[in-house]
C-alpha cells in the first residue's frame, strides 16, 4: 500500500475521467476556452502523475472563436479499447459532441468525428462484451424543461466504424433525487452481470453529489441505490475545507481493486481561486453496489492505494525555454495566432505584442500555467521596450471579466511599472455575502453571478529609470493576499505598492467553471505594433 495525497492534480483540473491500459492509468480534464485542450496525465501507481501532452492541439480540433472562458470544452471522457484510445467531449461553442482517437495517448490525435444527433453535453463511451459500443450522455427533458436543470441521461448505440449513432436513443435515468437538477457526467460500466450508471447531480456547486443506478439490461430499466447519493460533501456545510464534490469516474486495477477520480474544490476563506481539482477515492463493492471510502464516507487527505509505488522525479517548477516545443503545461486563451510566440533555441521565449487584450473575448498574447496553491510565488524575467500603448509582463487571470496585470508600459514620457486590477470589487460584508449566495445558485445553473459595478483600477505605479529593459517580476500569494515584487538588473527585489485582495478572482465572485492561471502577457491595446517581449524564465513555486 502507498499513501496518495489529495488532490492528485492540484489547481484547475475539473471533470476528471480515467482509464487503464495495461498497468498504466490516464486522466483527462476539461479545459473550457483554454488552448491546447484536454491535458493527458499518465501514472503507473495512481500517486505520481506526468503530463504527457494535450489531446486537442490543432485549431481544426478545437475551434474556440470568441468563446467566453467558461465555454468551449466540457467534461471529456477517455477510454481504451483494443489498442485504441478514444476521447469524447463537447465543444459547447462550436460543433457539439465529438470523438478523437489515437494509438498513443501522447498523440497525435485524430481530427474530430462530430456525432450528428448527439444532443446535450457530458458524453461517455462504453464497450460491451458483445463488441457493441454505446454512447451515454445528457439532454434536456424532451417533454419540455420544467425547471432549471430538468435533464435526462440517455443511451444510444454507436457505430464506431462510421462514427455515428445507431437506432433510437433511450432515456434511462433522471437522477436519484425527486426532480433532480442537472443529472450529468454519466459513465456506464458493467460488473457481475449488471450495468451501472455513475453520474453527478445537484449542479457543480454546493449540492454536487455522486449517485449510481443499475440494470440487468443496457437499455434499462435502471434502479437507483437506496443509499444515494453514494458520495458528497453537501452535508458538511460551507466551512468544510473541501466542497463541491462530484463528477466521478471509476477504474479498476489488474488485481481487481477499484478507485474513483472526482472533482472537488478547496476554498480559502470561502473563496475559490484554484477552480475544481482532481481527487482520488477508494471504491469497494457491497451487495452489488459501489461504496466510496468505506468507513469514512468523505475524501481523505491521504488515500491508501493498493499499488506498488513507482518512484519518479517530480516535474520541475521552472519551465525551460531551451526546447523546440512549448512545455505542455502552458495554455493560452482561445486559439493562438500562428505567430504569437517563438522559441529561438537560446533559452528565451519571444512573445509578439498584439492588439488584443486579456480583458476581452479574444486570442490575446498570453501564455500561462494553472495556479495550484494559495501560497505560491510566480516569477518571470524579460526584456521589453514599450512604445505608445504597449505593455508586457505578468497576468493573474480568472477570465475576461477578472484579472490583475503586473506590466511595464508607457505613461506620458515615462516608462512605468504598473499593477492594474480588472474585475468586480467586493467592497462590503453584505456584497461579499451576496456574491457567495449568487454563485451558489449560479454554479448549479451554469451561470455567473451579478456583482457590483466593474472597475479597472491602478493599484500601484513606479517610474523606471530611463534605459531600463531587463526586469524580473514576481507575484506572491499568501491566502487571499497578493503582493507584487520587482528586481532590476542588480537582482534585488522590492515590493511595489500595497497588498491586493485576491477574492474577486474567485469562482464565487467572478463566476464560471474555471480556476486561475498565471502567465506572461503583452499587448498594444488595440494599436498597431511590431514589437515583442522576450522572456528568459518562468516559474511557480509553493511558498
Amino acid at each position: 500500500m502507498s499513501k496518495v495525497r489529495n488532490p492528485i492534480l492540484s489547481g484547475f483540473y475539473p471533470d476528471p475521467s480515467i482509464c487503464r491500459a495495461g498497468d498504466r492509468y490516464y486522466i483527462v480534464n476539461s479545459t473550457f476556452a483554454y488552448f491546447p485542450g484536454v491535458p493527458v496525465f499518465e501514472s503507473r501507481d495512481l500517486k505520481h502523475y506526468h503530463q504527457i501532452g494535450n489531446i486537442l492541439t490543432r485549431d481544426s480540433q478545437l475551434p474556440l472563436g470568441e468563446s467566453r472562458m467558461s465555454q468551449g470544452i466540457f467534461a471529456p471522457t477517455i477510454r481504451f479499447h483494443e489498442g485504441v484510445f478514444y476521447m469524447i467531449t463537447t465543444n459547447v461553442s462550436h460543433g457539439g459532441n465529438f470523438i478523437v482517437t489515437a494509438e498513443n495517448p501522447a498523440g497525435p490525435w485524430s481530427e474530430p468525428h462530430y456525432l450528428k444527433g448527439a444532443d446535450g453535453i457530458d458524453p461517455s463511451l462504453f464497450f460491451d462484451d458483445d463488441g457493441k459500443c454505446y454512447y451515454i450522455g445528457t439532454r434536456p427533458n424532451p417533454d419540455g424543461v420544467r425547471y432549471n436543470g430538468d435533464w435526462y441521461i440517455y443511451i444510444q448505440e454507436l457505430d464506431l466504424e462510421n462514427f455515428c449513432l445507431k437506432g433510437n436513443y433511450t432515456l434511462v435515468w433522471k437522477g436519484a433525487m425527486r426532480d433532480a437538477e442537472w443529472p450529468e457526467g454519466p459513465h456506464l460500466y458493467k460488473k457481475d452481470g449488471y450495468y451501472y450508471i455513475v453520474h453527478a447531480e445537484g449542479g457543480t456547486g454546493p449540492a454536487h453529489a455522486v449517485c449510481v443506478a443499475r440494470s440487468r439490461n443496457v437499455a434499462g430499466p435502471y434502479v437507483g441505490n437506496f443509499n444515494n447519493p453514494i458520495f458528497t460533501h453537501r452535508h458538511l456545510g460551507k466551512n468544510y475545507p473541501i466542497r463541491y464534490v462530484g463528477h466521478a469516474d471509476l477504474v479498476d486495477t489488474p488485481d481487481g481493486e477499484w478507485y474513483m477520480v472526482l472533482l472537488a474544490s478547496r476554498p480559502c476563506g470561502q473563496y475559490t481561486g484554484l477552480g475544481r481539482e482532481t481527487f482520488l477515492a477508494r471504491v469497494t463493492w457491497e451487495d452489488g453496489w459501489p461504496v466510496v471510502n468505506d468507513g469514512v464516507g468523505i475524501l481523505n487527505e491521504y488515500q491508501e492505494v493498493g499499488l506498488p509505488e513507482v518512484c519518479e522525479l517530480p516535474e520541475s517548477s521552472c519551465l525551460s525555454f531551451y526546447t523546440k516545443t512549448l512545455d505542455p503545461h502552458f495554455v493560452t486563451v482561445r486559439n493562438p495566432k500562428p505567430d504569437m510566440y517563438q522559441l529561438p533555441g537560446n533559452g528565451s521565449l519571444v512573445l509578439k505584442t498584439a492588439p488584443e487584450m486579456i480583458t476581452e473575448k479574444t486570442n490575446a498574447s498570453y501564455l500561462g500555467i494553472r495556479q495550484c496553491s494559495y501560497h505560491y510565488t510566480a516569477r518571470t524575467s524579460f526584456c521589453f521596450r514599450p512604445q505608445g500603448e504597449e505593455e508586457a509582463g505578468m497576468v493573474l487571470l480568472q477570465s475576461e471579466d477578472a484579472s490583475i496585470r503586473f506590466v511595464v508600459m508607457k505613461s506620458g514620457q515615462d516608462t512605468v511599472l504598473r499593477v492594474v486590477c480588472f474585475g468586480d470589487r467586493l467592497n462590503s460584508t453584505a456584497e461579499q455575502s451576496a456574491a457567495g449566495e449568487a454563485q451558489s445558485v449560479g454554479n448549479a445553473a451554469g451561470q455567473t453571478s451579478r456583482l457590483p459595478e466593474r472597475f479597472g483600477e491602478i493599484l500601484a505605479e513606479k517610474a523606471l529609470t530611463p534605459g531600463t529593459e531587463l526586469l524580473t517580476l514576481a507575484i506572491m500569494q499568501e491566502g487571499q493576499e497578493l503582493t507584487f515584487w520587482y528586481a532590476l538588473e542588480d537582482g534585488r527585489f522590492e515590493q511595489l505598492g500595497l497588498a491586493a485582495d485576491a477574492r474577486f478572482l474567485s469562482t464565487e465572485a467572478a463566476g464560471g467553471f474555471v480556476g486561475n492561471t498565471v502567465g506572461m502577457y503583452t499587448s498594444s491595446n488595440h494599436t498597431a505594433s511590431e514589437n515583442h517581449a522576450e522572456f528568459y524564465s518562468f516559474s511557480m513555486e509553493e511558498n
